[in-house]
């Protein structure tokens, strides 16, 4: 059954005569499903699936609430304008330090993904109400970020460059979120001058502001959920037109209506299987997509499966508009009823529309990745 499932797959497009799915040979199943895997993997732009995180690690709720604004519980994506691009990654800082350093490796990005927007999510912890009569006065505080150019003159404008700068309210908890696009643009161009990120807080004019009233979380002694992130949105340029999910047909399975019973040949087994297909008009059929099954459970997050749906079916003559027939297939399928050329054969049944669908992973680095892949589902069958 996966051997089948994979094959449907790859194909993308059926032919019109498939062969029976009992056509390979025992001997070379292995080989089959070891060439069928490594295909599917480049659907998906992976060229090695990646290792499962070597413990059981939560990805951040940022990323999880993010796949679920832009897919359904299927993955099928909802709305293709919600992402910018069609890939988001999510680092974790790489220092373990209480210092408000930051370093994100970003090894993992493809040389061919191009950088649309960075950002540094850090989590303000909740601290204890300001007393005395500055902060009386004073309700804001200035938080700076700065791109490190030299670790040896932090003290400098030479060894750091600024990228974003805001007021906060003194008193609150949560995340905060800063743009850092320009820095993670100098890194990938040149990777030795990742020298990671600097955050600084002053109160107003200069004002000196007690540390303990504005903290942030470190990559050290804080819960997963609350560590300093990167956030980085890029394209790799295989993104595609894809129509919204409100845009889908029903997607119940339909029960066609069957010709009078004496027009089926009383055959046993696949033959009858196969002599039904005649006679079933061109329609969407289930195509379960099962990652454990595959055996990528331990990598991928959500969706554990989803339907990419397949067609089936005949393109008789008259073709009809519920078959959804293009004006070249209907041409066909004349010359093929005429009988007027042998090589002429009628319509295939294949899908004439595709919607992408949304995989959250963790990568080789077991950073989240979100990824949008398009013409992953049938939408509809049609006879072409």
């Amino acid at each position: 059954m996966l051997r089948l499932l994979l094959l449907l797959l790859l194909a993308r497009l059926q032919s019109c005569n498939p062969r029976p799915p009992n056509v390979l040979p025992e001997e070379d199943s292995e080989d089959t499903r070891t060439e069928a895997l490594r295909r599917l993997l480049e659907v998906f732009g992976i060229e090695d699936p990646p290792r499962s995180p070597h413990h059981i690690k939560q990805p951040p709720q940022y990323m999880v609430d993010l796949y679920n604004t832009v897919a359904g519980a299927d993955g099928i994506t909802k709305d293709p304008d919600i992402l910018e691009g069609n890939t988001v990654r999510s680092f974790l800082d790489k220092t373990h330090s209480d210092e408000m350093h930051f370093l994100f490796i970003l090894s993992s990005v493809a040389k061919n993904e191009r950088i649309l927007t960075a950002e540094l999510h850090l989590f303000r912890l909740r601290t204890k109400v300001a007393e005395g009569p500055f902060y009386k006065r004073h309700h804001f505080c200035q938080v700076s970020v700065y791109q490190v150019l030299d670790k040896n003159k932090l003290d400098s404008f030479e060894g750091k460059k600024l990228l974003a700068a805001r007021l906060i309210a003194l008193q609150g908890s949560g995340w905060e979120v800063f743009g850092i696009t320009q820095a993670v643009r100098d890194w990938m161009e040149e990777d030795s001058s990742n020298h990671g990120l600097l955050v600084t807080v002053r109160g107003l004019g200069s004002a000196p502001v007690d540390p303990s009233m504005v903290r942030f979380a470190s990559g050290r002694d804080h819960h997963e959920s609350k560590k300093p992130m990167l956030v980085l949105f890029t394209d790799d340029g295989r993104r595609g037109a894809a129509l919204p999910i409100s845009s889908l047909p029903d997607l119940s399975p339909k029960t066609p209506d069957l010709p009078a019973e004496p027009l089926v040949p009383e055959v046993s087994g696949a033959r009858t299987a196969r002599s039904l297909d005649r006679f079933l008009p061109c329609q969407r059929q289930l195509l379960s997509v099962d990652f454990e099954e595959i055996g990528w459970s331990g990598w991928i997050i959500s969706p554990k499966s989803y339907n990419a749906y397949h067609c089936k079916g005949s393109c008789p003559f008259p073709l009809g508009e519920n078959m959804r027939p293009t004006n070249h297939a209907t041409v066909q399928s004349i010359i093929n009823a005429l009988k007027l050329s042998q090589d002429v054969s009628s319509p295939c049944c294949v899908p004439d529309k595709l919607f992408s669908i949304n995989l959250l992973y963790f990568d080789d680095d077991e950073n989240v990745v979100l990824k949008q892949y398009d013409d992953m589902v049938a939408g509809s069958c049609g006879c072409h």
